[in-house]
């Protein structure tokens, strides 16, 4: 069983007991998250799609930790006019466990 929700605007493939990195949310480490944008269920017996949204379908997670991804360098260069820039980003981002999926 897999379902497909939404989280920071993008959309995620979510199974029980596995983990997500996901853009950062504001909840704090061991507490409890629960996703009502759930898009698709689907089960061994059926498949349920939503328009756009499920509303009998949640995704109950619980934050383990916030970090950062690797640094992505941004690099300006002019040729011939000694204009160079380099600039660093690190995007902070959530890593949650999916704890229960639950239907109805």
């Amino acid at each position: 069983m897999y379902v497909v929700l939404e989280a920071g605007g993008m959309q995620f493939i979510a199974r029980e007991n596995k983990t997500l990195v996901i853009p950062k949310i504001k909840n704090e480490v061991g507490e409890k998250v629960t996703f009502e944008k759930v898009l698709l269920y689907k089960d061994d017996n059926e498949t349920l799609v939503g328009k756009p949204y499920l509303d009998n379908v949640k995704v109950e997670a619980e934050v383990v930790a916030h970090k950062k991804l690797p640094k992505v360098v941004v690099f300006k260069f002019k040729r011939r006019k000694n204009y160079k820039r380099t600039k660093g980003h690190r995007q902070p981002v959530t890593e949650v466990k999916i704890t229960s999926i639950t239907k109805g």
